[in-house]
Parts: structure tokens; sequence; C-alpha cells
């Protein structure tokens, strides 16, 4: 049974799902899902008691730390849009001038694409503007009203 935890975890969501406390690149910290991580590991203290006892619900509370991997863009009316992202490891650029790169070692990928830990995402055409600072899950575009297609 414990081995069907495991593999239930490493395969969750097929693949487009983590776990962990935090979000918004790693900036904030989401208390409810800290709190469903550290009650799932003190049930784990008695694994045959409780996880593999009558108390198997307990493994529900793993939820509340579950985040999607993946960046899903979609417009305004909420259907899929394909766009060229650049995809590498995040930089720290606080207290740079100007506007820094926030990505080293990046390639170019269309949405939607899997992001690894410690990897961000940034939009690779002036064509649309998103409407979150974040690149991260499901993220919805606008089109740039300033944007001029070069011929």
């Amino acid at each position: 049974m414990q081995v069907r935890i495991a593999q239930g975890l490493v395969h969750m969501g097929k693949g487009l799902m983590t776990l962990g406390p935090y979000h918004s690149e790693r900036f904030l910290l989401s208390p409810t899902a800290l709190a469903g991580i550290i009650t799932l590991l003190h049930a784990c203290l008695d694994m045959k008691a409780i996880i593999l006892g009558k108390y198997h619900y307990v493994l529900y509370f793993v939820v509340l730390a579950m985040q999607p991997r993946m960046l899903l863009t979609v417009d305004e009316n909420l259907k899929p849009l394909s766009v060229p992202v650049r995809v590498g490891q995040a930089v720290d650029v606080v207290g740079q001038a100007g506007r820094p790169k926030t990505i080293t070692g990046f390639q170019t990928h269309s949405t939607p694409v899997l992001l690894a830990a410690g990897d961000r995402a940034e939009l690779a055409t002036e064509k649309y503007i998103p409407l979150s600072s974040i690149l991260e899950g499901f993220v919805i575009l606008k089109e740039n009203p300033d944007y001029r297609e070069d011929n």
C-alpha cells in the first residue's frame, strides 16, 4: 500500500501537479498548504495505525498543497492561446536598474509548457500583455494595443 501511495504522489496529475507550500515564484507561503503537508507528515509518524489503518482519508490533506506545474495562457474569453515563452532558471533582479532579464539559460517554447522546479517563464513576444505579473499556472493575456508587427 505504501508503494501505491508513493507512486500516486510521483505521478500526481500525470506529472502536471506538484506539492509545495510556496507559490508566486516562491515569493509567498501558503499557510493552508503548509498545514496540509505538516498534517500528513504528522499522520505518517504512525503509518500502520493511521494511514494504513482506518484513517486513510487523512491522505486527502495533501490536496491543500497541490499546485499546477504548467503554464497555460488563455485570452480574455478564457480560450486557450498558444504564445511563445522563454523558460529558464530564475535570476534575482532586485535592485538592478532598467528592465533586466529575469531568467538565464532559457529555451523558447509555445504554451502550454511544463515548468520545472526553480524555472521561471517570460513572454517572448510583445503582442500580448499578461494580466498577472507572475507567469505560472493559468495566465490571462490581452492583446497589446501598441503592438506593431514588423514587415
